[in-house]
């Protein structure tokens, strides 16, 4: 989406929720952004929200993967157009999903294992 805002949450909630089915319930944890935990959101009812807390991104692995994005895709660049950063966006992280040894080593805490 090229905004962050709560029209898009609202898809991305609507998404969601049209693909768990009836008998589960869904998990979504988000970081405090406000369009994540907005009082206008129509939440479904098989979704559940749970913001991490403030000021905590080593409990947001996302924020990881952004971080290696920046430095071996986005950094040091210039681009002509909003279309080539989403080109450009689209391409690493469609490289970037395809090594799930990546997104394991930047994502998974220790401390977290079940093991």
């Amino acid at each position: 989406m090229p905004k962050a805002n709560t029209e898009g949450m609202q898809q991305h909630l609507d998404i969601i929720s049209a693909t768990v089915t009836a008998d589960k319930q869904a998990l979504l944890i988000v970081d405090r952004a406000a369009w994540h935990l907005t009082a206008k959101l129509d939440m479904p009812a098989n979704i559940t929200i749970m913001p991490l807390p403030p000021y905590s991104p080593e409990l947001n692995p996302v924020e990881q993967i952004w971080q290696q994005l920046r430095r071996t895709d986005f950094s040091n660049r210039c681009f002509e157009n909003y279309n080539e950063i989403v080109a450009v966006c689209c391409q690493a992280w469609n490289i970037f999903a395809k090594h799930p040894e990546a997104i394991h080593s930047l994502c998974s805490r220790q401390w977290a294992s079940l093991e």
